[in-house]
């Protein structure tokens, strides 16, 4: 269906919905090319089916197909941006690293060296899990390409910072604890936004304090609003090389059930896609979307949450791909991501979490 596809600048986009229904054909994110079908991806979506490090709900091996899927219903044009994405940049689907579901670090290995070989040639990643677990070789491989430690924003519920579970030190609860440990994360320019819900003791609080990372919680975005939330990360990270990790389960339970972990209190769809709209200009190496679960899911609500998630990742890659887009004229959300009052409620009153 090449000969179908919308092409604008030199890129071979989505397959034209004029043309051929969104629900017909093979799933690939967005409707885009399969990597094989291009020269050259300035942004390849691979997905991840592996799921063996979870402490809860298993089913999210399945997550990577349903937002696929769910992502038929996205069009090529970004109004939030003003930016279509697809005709910016070259985007492509990969397809599923094959990863073996009995042995967590041979898993790990293989998708650090999968990522590695898919970004030799300057693409930038952006995975479709799979549980948390693959976050740690995705960011081995991210600050390799870098050449050195990455900044990093952990959208989830959970710190994910813990040490061990059952003995285990590759969970779905510890990579970032791994990460700052092996010396791959910029301890001056890590950030969890969403986190709420019980731990197991202040400890863990404590040990997230110790490894260096800034927390947002869910209340604290609900507080203080998008504004203040987008001020602070930026002001945190500045213009180092970013990734971006999201866990589906950093939203509540009522936008997105379909998780392994869920916790009651979390942040809505409007405000993730929000905030991720204020990074505007910040420079991103690398994102993920992580921990859906299609078995809990209720008329697709979260594997829509979360392609359009990835969507607005992929459009934040592609609008720093053109020149001059940078801090460029202050649109809405371009205001917005520069922290200016125009956006900000009447009589609002920010909360800081200092």
């Amino acid at each position: 269906m090449e000969e179908l596809r919308i092409e604008a600048n030199g890129n071979l986009g989505p397959i034209d919905s004029s043309r051929i229904p969104r629900y017909a054909g093979t799933a690939t994110y967005a409707r885009l090319p399969r990597l094989d079908q291009v020269e050259k991806a300035d942004v390849t979506v691979v997905g991840v089916p592996f799921d063996s490090g979870v402490s809860y709900r298993p089913g999210a091996r399945f997550g990577a197909n349903h937002v696929r899927e769910a992502s038929r219903l996205l069009r090529p044009y970004n109004p939030a941006w003003d930016v279509s994405p697809f005709e910016n940049i070259q985007v492509a689907d990969a397809g599923d690293m094959a990863v073996n579901p009995f042995h967590i670090n041979e898993a790990i290995e293989t998708i650090q060296q999968n990522a590695l070989d898919l970004t030799a040639a300057g693409s930038k990643l952006l995975t479709l899990g799979g549980d948390h677990t693959i976050a740690l070789p995705l960011l081995r491989a991210a600050a390799e390409r870098a050449g050195g430690p990455i900044a990093m924003l952990h959208f989830d519920a959970h710190l994910d910072t813990w040490d061990t579970y059952f003995g285990a030190e590759y969970t779905h609860g510890t990579p970032f604890r791994r990460a700052v440990e092996e010396g791959i994360l910029d301890t001056e320019a890590i950030s969890h936004i969403g986190t709420r819900g019980p731990l197991y003791g202040k400890k863990d609080l404590d040990d997230d304090h110790r490894f260096g990372f800034g927390i947002v919680t869910s209340a604290d975005v609900y507080y203080q609003g998008v504004l203040e939330t987008v001020a602070k990360v930026r002001d945190r990270i500045g213009d180092r090389p970013l990734y971006i990790s999201v866990d589906i389960d950093v939203l509540d339970p009522a936008h997105a059930p379909g998780t392994g972990t869920p916790e009651a209190g979390g942040i809505t769809s409007r405000e993730l896609l929000e905030i991720i709209r204020g990074f505007r200009g910040m420079n991103l190496v690398g994102a993920d979307v992580v921990e859906v679960a299609p078995a809990y899911d209720h008329a697709d609500m979260t594997g829509v949450a979360a392609s359009h998630v990835a969507y607005e990742l992929v459009t934040l890659m592609a609008d720093n791909a053109v020149p001059g887009s940078r801090f460029g004229a202050e649109t809405g959300y371009q205001a917005q991501a520069l922290g200016q009052e125009a956006r900000r409620p009447a009589g609002f009153a920010g909360v800081t979490t200092e």
